[in-house]
């Protein structure tokens, strides 16, 4: 079973070194009794993988810090499936802290049935407008990215690849959950902070998972914005609190 797997992986040269991004064919060998010996990279000869005897938390902690090598180990060396998951739940807790806003600037306070299924519709728009901006920022950073460096993403595993590091880098939007608990009122201050920290973990997803250096990365978030803002710009003309 997971030895065929890891064979499997190999094979495809799934895996990576995290400290030089080049292609391994093992993270470690396995002497039985409990002996392991972490592969070393022949290109840059460090470890290929020194998370792999990591405690979880610290993995976690390492890639809030944004570091290149956690999350090499995250998108390459691990099988994570929570791509999906984690958007739909970021999403929620958006659509949450907008639609809480929306009620704040609502002074009507009438129990009736119908203003509260009003409400609740509400909270769906509000879902379905924050997924329509991240769908319209990630075109943003897909067309530029293909635009830039069309050699990066010529195959289909590329783009879904790219697609569930931008995913799984959205992370940063579960700190609305203390937003939510611990602010009575949310200031553009802590909402903007929020939102620097999500696009600094979409550059780095970015540029781990392309190789490419600091600045093209930026170059594709910023038509991404401009995208996501012209979407906000079109709901607003059509008379939408967003």
């Amino acid at each position: 079973g997971l030895g065929v797997l890891c064979l499997a992986m190999a094979a495809l040269g799934a895996y990576r070194c995290i400290e030089c991004n080049e292609e391994a064919t093992e993270l470690y060998r396995d002497y039985q009794r409990g002996v392991l010996r972490i592969s070393i990279c022949k290109s840059c000869q460090k470890p290929v993988d020194k998370y792999i005897e990591y405690d979880p938390v610290i993995i976690l902690i390492n890639a809030v810090l944004c570091k290149a090598q956690a999350y090499r180990h995250i998108l390459f060396n691990t099988k994570i499936n929570i791509h999906g998951k984690l958007c739909i739940f970021c999403l929620l807790c958006e659509a949450y802290v907008r639609w809480l806003q929306l009620q704040d600037s609502s002074q009507n306070t009438d129990p009736d049935d119908l203003i509260r299924y009003a409400k609740e519709w509400d909270f769906y728009r509000m879902f379905g407008i924050a997924s329509l901006e991240q769908t319209s920022f990630f075109i943003g950073i897909f067309i530029t990215l293909w635009w830039m460096t069309p050699e990066m993403l010529k195959r289909k595993s590329d783009f879904i690849l790219l697609l569930k590091a931008l995913l799984l880098s959205t992370y940063g939007k579960l700190l609305l959950i203390p937003a939510v608990i611990w602010e009575h009122d949310y200031t553009p201050l802590c909402l903007a902070f929020i939102k620097v920290f999500v696009l600094i973990s979409n550059s780095q997803a970015i540029r781990v998972t392309l190789n490419l250096n600091r600045i093209l990365p930026w170059f594709a978030i910023f038509f991404g914005l401009i995208l996501e803002n012209g979407v906000v710009c079109l709901f607003q003309k059509m008379g939408w609190d967003v």
